[in-house]
């Protein structure tokens, strides 16, 4: 029933998300978000709240006339950040990284030849087994929502390196919570 019910949500946000197209034409954005990797600063995020638009799959090819590819290298598109980060103990994709995945799954669906590995991470806390299936469920989290938002499923890879692949070598809370994360890592 659960998983019923999250599903329901994620499909609700997702119409919500495409159903705002009429907004950003005329110039007003749909997405009032901060960036997701704006995680230094809360006073920021009103300044930046309007970049999420601005550099969309869309509107970043659109105004560089660049290949495609060249979207996931560009810093100012948000296809260019590649980590979704997870609270710790649970596996379940946070309000503000929603719009970065979205993105990656509308970017997956419109080149099909594309393939992502996602790939999952903890932190150090917990035995290499528990943390090895929450690196898994943290990836499949991620795999769920690009193919719900119209990725292929034979495009997308999901795989845990459990507490393997740190980002930080710390021993804190900053430490652990740049570790819990999925990354995608396009091939």
């Amino acid at each position: 029933m659960k998983k019923h019910l999250i599903t329901l949500t994620l499909l609700g946000l997702l119409a919500a998300c495409a159903s705002d197209k009429s907004k950003e034409a005329s110039g007003t954005s749909a997405l009032t978000r901060a960036p997701v990797d704006d995680r230094s600063s809360s006073s920021s995020s009103a300044a930046n709240s309007n970049n999420v638009a601005e550099h969309s799959p869309e509107s970043t090819a659109e105004s560089s006339n660049q290949p495609s590819n060249d979207m996931l290298n560009d810093p100012n598109s948000l296809l260019a950040k590649r980590s979704v980060y997870f609270p710790f103990d649970t596996s379940a994709i946070q309000d503000s990284d929603i719009p970065l995945v979205q993105a990656h799954a509308k970017y997956l669906a419109g080149h099909g030849e594309q393939k992502v590995s996602v790939e999952g991470n903890t932190d150090e806390r917990g035995s290499n087994e528990y943390n090895l299936a929450l690196g898994q469920r943290r990836a499949d989290s991620v795999k769920k929502m690009l193919e719900l938002g119209g990725a292929n499923s034979g495009q997308i890879s999901a795989v845990s390196y459990g507490e393997e692949k740190p980002k930080a070598t710390g021993h804190d809370e900053t430490s652990w919570a740049q570790n819990r994360r999925a990354d995608l890592d396009y091939k």
